[in-house]
């Protein structure tokens, strides 16, 4: 079965950066593309960033410039380089398939704050 384990939240003030992992198993994973979610409360969850099999990516705007996805196929991880975060940036991060979701893991919190 799929498993996402994503890893690498935590608390950040304005400005600060954070790195996000996510670990993928069960799947084939250079066969699909990835993407980054995210949800805040009380709102829905969001797709940020998403990477495909041939390295074409896609940004939301909220984020374009500041966030950077990468993939490493042989360890079968995703990433999330955040960079200038602000306190909109406040949400549990996910990984997913975007052509084929598997049932969500856990996510990492990232909390932007003073």
């Amino acid at each position: 079965q799929v498993q996402l384990v994503e890893s690498g939240g935590g608390l950040v003030q304005p400005g600060g950066s954070l790195r996000l992992s996510c670990a993928v198993s069960g799947i084939i994973f250079s066969a699909y593309s990835m993407g980054w979610y995210r949800q805040a409360p009380g709102k829905q969850r969001e797709l940020v960033a998403r990477i495909s099999t041939d390295g074409n990516i896609l940004y939301a705007d909220s984020v374009k410039g500041r966030f950077t996805i990468s993939r490493d196929n042989a360890a079968k991880t995703v990433y999330l380089e955040m960079h200038s975060l602000k306190p909109e940036d406040t949400a549990v991060y996910y990984c997913n398939r975007p052509s084929a979701m598997s049932a969500w893991g856990q996510g990492t919190q990232v909390t932007v704050s003073s």
